[in-house]
């Protein structure tokens, strides 16, 4: 396989709430590879199944540096146990969503629980901008965009942009 396609907005696709993995086979270990190779081209920084148009609870993310090595980080059925504090992620944005940024409220601190592509149980602490990809991430996982976390008004003015765009692209 290789490179995948990114499900863009306002595909409802992105809506929906993944399915739990209960296997890791082969068939989601080159989802994993496949989805970081794309990820990294994009780039970004994170990139949910969902978003890859596969149906199931799995996110890969690399937030270390670009001059250092990279560090891809796998969470196959991610849950947010617990946040705590404030912190405004300044300028967001996303593959699944092209040519906009916003900012958006998020927890400083959050408690994750998961599992790794070797099946092991993993629990551990994010804080600031760890905790705010993994949100951001685990977001897309239960049909939730960065979008929905601004004002109604910002949300309907980039619909409108979306759909002149795909509107011109059809003529």
């Amino acid at each position: 396989m290789g490179l995948l396609n990114i499900v863009t907005f306002p595909d409802k696709f992105l809506n929906r709430t993944t399915q739990q993995i209960d296997n890791i086979d082969d068939q989601v270990q080159q989802l994993i590879e496949n989805m970081a190779k794309t990820m990294y081209n994009a780039p970004g920084l994170g990139l949910a199944a969902i978003q890859v148009g596969v149906d199931q609870s799995l996110l890969v993310y690399d937030v270390s540096p670009k001059d250092e090595d990279r560090k891809l980080q796998v969470l196959i059925n991610p849950k947010i146990i617990s946040a705590e504090g404030e912190v405004l992620s300044e300028s967001e944005g996303c593959l699944s969503v092209p040519d906009y940024r916003a900012d958006v409220k998020r927890a400083e601190r959050i408690l994750v629980e998961a599992t790794d592509r070797e099946g092991n149980p993993l629990r551990f602490e994010a804080n600031g901008f760890t905790a705010i990809v993994l949100q951001h991430e685990i977001d897309h996982l239960n049909g939730t965009l960065f979008i929905d976390h601004i004002s109604a008004l910002k949300r309907q003015m980039y619909a409108r942009h979306i759909k002149k765009q795909l509107k011109k692209q059809s003529t």
